[in-house]
């Protein structure tokens, strides 16, 4: 999906670049995109890992998806098309954080495949890596937190 651009927008070239801030990092800023099913362990994963290299003195950030939706995306529900709004959001703001030097860790179940490769399309190559959480469903169902997975057996034996 393409947005309409204002036509009196201008880029403008910082002099402080992604790499003069790498260099100061001491590392590359990168996307880590953490997708699976709810309660397959993505946000449990991305903090863990935001951890470790958090005490290697690396400069990291979490985006989690419930996060996400209580500012950014707090005006988007759940549609096919209200999910791809979200996730092209949360590409733009991984991507700024990159190229801030960042190490940017997502947690997003991110169903459509389409949606990742438009964020993956929207930095170098090797600036995305997506990582699958792959967690047996019914582990997922019993980690229900949300109840997502209860309200749908519920639905489909009424």
């Amino acid at each position: 999906m393409t947005l309409p651009l204002s036509p009196n927008l201008v880029w403008h070239h910082a002099t402080v670049t992604r790499p003069r801030r790498e260099a100061q990092n001491g590392h590359r800023g990168v996307i880590l995109w953490f997708t699976g099913l709810s309660g397959a362990g993505k946000s449990t994963l991305a903090h863990t890992v935001e951890e470790e290299l958090h005490q290697r003195a690396c400069r990291t950030f979490v985006l989690d998806g419930d996060n996400v939706r209580h500012g950014l995306s707090g005006d988007l529900g759940f549609s096919s098309k209200e999910r791809v709004e979200n996730i092209r959001r949360v590409g733009e703001v991984a991507k700024l954080f990159m190229e801030a030097g960042v190490i940017v860790l997502t947690a997003f179940i991110s169903p459509y495949r389409a949606d990742r490769e438009q964020v993956r399309g929207m930095v170098a190559h090797g600036d995305f890596l997506e990582i699958y959480c792959d967690s047996p469903i019914e582990v997922c169902e019993s980690r229900d937190v949300k109840g997502l997975y209860k309200n749908k057996i519920s639905r489909k034996t009424r």
